[in-house]
C-alpha cells in the first residue's frame, strides 16, 4: 500500500518550526510495510488543502494528515478534506463533554467547540492530552487519516489508535539498514557498487553523504522481519565483499562510538593534542557515557606557545616548517604521549579558515598524528569546506585513524 503524508501549516512552510511529525510518520509506516511514496506540507488555505487532497487520493491508497485540527478560524484541514470527499459534519455532544473535562470548571471556549465536529461515518482518534480529536475514515478503498499537529499529541493517538488500524491493512514488514562508512568520497563508493544501485530492487540501495562520511541504507520488504532481515544479510553480504575497509558500522552507530568500545574493549587509554579542533575530537568522546574508561587526557594548544609548553614542541620546528605541517603533529603526539599515562596520543593541527592561509597552506589543510609505543603515523588532508566542516571532519578523521590503528589497518 503506498501512503502520502500531508502536513499543513504555514509555519511549516516558512521555516518556523521544524517538521518532526513527518519524520515520525515514515519511520512509523515502514515498520508495518507501508510505503511512502509523497510527503507534502501545505499552508493553512482550505482551497489548497482541498486541492491537495483531490490530488492525493489519484496516487496514494493511505493519506495521514497533520495539524491543521484546532480551534482557530485557519485551523481548516478536517473542512477542507470533507469537502473534498464530500463529507458532511456534525455535532458530537460526547466529543463536546470531553473537552469541558479537558478546560476543568472552565466554560469551554465557544471556539472550541469547532473541534467537536466530526465527519460523517469515520471512527474518532481519542486525544488523550490535546482537545482535538482525529479521525479514521475509509472511502473508496482509500483511508484518510486526520491527527493534531502537536507532535506529543500526534504521537500518541497514532501510537495508540491509529497504527493498530494500519497494521491489520498491511501484509508486509519493511527492515532498514544503516550502514556507516568513512574515508571514502560518494562517487569513488557508488563507483565500487554501481552495478547493485543500478540492478536494485529488493533490498533497496541509497546513499548520503555528510562531513566526510558516507551512509548506505538498505531497505527490504517481505512478508515477515525474519525474511526482510534475510534479504539485508545477503546485501550486507555483497557489500562487505567491495567496501569492508571502509564500513565502520552496519548498527548506525557514531565513528566515535565505535571506536570507543574499541578502546574500552582492549582496555587501552587515549589522550588528545588539539590545535584547530579546540577540543570537538574530546568533546565528541566525551559525550559517551563511561567516557572516562579510555579518554586519560586532552590538551588545547591552540597557540605556538601552547605547543612548545605543554606537549615540548621545539621552536626550531615551529620556524622551520610552521605550526601547520607534518613536522609540528608529530612533535606534538610524541609530546603528549611521553608525558602522560596513555596508550594512543593523537595530535590535530591545521588551517580551519576562512582566514590564516597562505600560498603553501590553503584553508581546510590538516595534518593528524596517531602515537603509540611502537609507531606513529602521521596523515594530510585537505577539506573544502567552511570553518565548521572542516574542524568536524577534522575530528572524525581523527577517530578513523584510531579505528585503523586498532585494526591493524595502518
Amino acid at each position: 500500500m503506498k501512503a502520502e503524508i500531508i502536513c499543513v501549516g504555514t509555519e511549516l512552510l516558512l521555516g518556523n518550526i521544524t517538521n518532526t511529525n513527518a519524520k515520525f510518520l515514515s519511520e512509523k509506516l515502514a515498520e508495518i510495510g507501508i510505503d511512502v511514496y509523497y510527503q507534502t506540507t501545505v499552508g493553512d488555505n482550505m482551497q489548497r488543502i482541498m486541492d491537495t487532497t483531490i490530488s492525493a487520493l489519484n496516487r496514494a491508497d493511505i493519506l495521514i494528515y497533520s495539524g491543521g485540527l484546532g480551534p482557530t478560524e485557519d485551523d481548516c484541514t478536517k473542512e477542507a478534506v470533507c469537502k473534498a470527499i464530500n463529507k458532511a459534519l456534525y455535532l458530537d455532544e460526547q466529543i463536546v463533554e470531553d473537552i469541558n473535562c479537558f478546560f476543568t470548571n472552565k466554560q469551554i471556549p465557544e471556539s472550541n467547540k469547532k473541534q467537536a465536529y466530526v465527519p460523517e461515518n469515520s471512527i474518532i482518534l481519542k486525544n488523550d492530552v490535546g482537545t482535538a480529536p482525529g479521525f479514521y475514515i475509509e472511502i473508496d478503498n482509500k483511508i484518510i487519516i486526520l491527527l493534531p499537529g502537536p507532535p506529543n499529541e500526534l504521537t500518541l493517538m497514532f501510537n495508540k489508535y491509529a497504527m493498530p488500524r494500519l497494521d491489520n491493512s498491511s501484509n508486509n514488514t519493511i527492515r532498514s539498514r544503516v550502514i556507516k562508512t568513512i574515508g571514502i568520497g560518494e562517487s569513488s563508493l557508488e563507483e565500487k557498487i554501481i552495478d547493485l544501485i543500478n540492478t536494485q530492487s529488493n533490498p533497496t540501495i541509497a546513499t548520503y553523504a555528510s562531513n566526510g562520511q558516507v551512509d548506505i541504507r538498505i531497505t527490504a520488504k517481505a512478508d515477515c522481519a525474519t525474511k526482510a532481515d534475510g534479504l539485508l544479510d545477503d546485501m550486507q553480504t555483497e557489500l562487505d565483499k567491495r567496501i569492508k575497509e571502509y564500513i565502520y558500522s552496519y548498527n548506525n552507530e557514531s565513528i566515535e562510538e565505535v571506536v570507543f568500545k574499541m578502546l574500552t574493549h582492549r582496555k587501552l587509554k587515549i589522550g588528545f593534542c588539539e590545535s584547530c579542533t579546540a577540543g570537538l575530537t574530546t568533546s565528541m568522546l566525551a559525550s559517551i557515557p563511561g567516557a572516562s574508561k579510555t579518554l586519560e587526557r586532552s590538551y588545547i594548544t591552540y597557540s605556538n606557545l601552547s605547543k612548545v609548553e605543554e606537549v615540548d614542541v621545539k621552536e626550531s620546528t615551529l620556524n622551520s616548517y610552521g605550526a601547520v605541517s607534518k613536522e609540528t603533529a608529530i612533535e606534538m603526539a610524541q609530546g603528549l604521549l611521553r608525558k602522560c599515562p596513555i596508550d594512543i596520543s593523537v595530535s590535530i593541527t591545521g588551517i580551519a579558515g576562512p582566514t590564516g592561509e597562505s600560498e603553501t597552506k590553503p584553508t581546510g589543510l590538516v595534518y593528524v598524528c596517531l602515537a603509540a609505543k611502537d609507531r606513529y603515523v602521521v596523515v594530510e588532508k585537505k577539506f573544502n569546506g567552511n570553518r565548521e566542516s572542516n574542524r568536524l571532519r577534522s575530528a572524525k578523521l581523527v577517530f578513523d585513524l584510531v579505528r585503523k590503528y586498532l585494526l591493524d589497518l595502518i
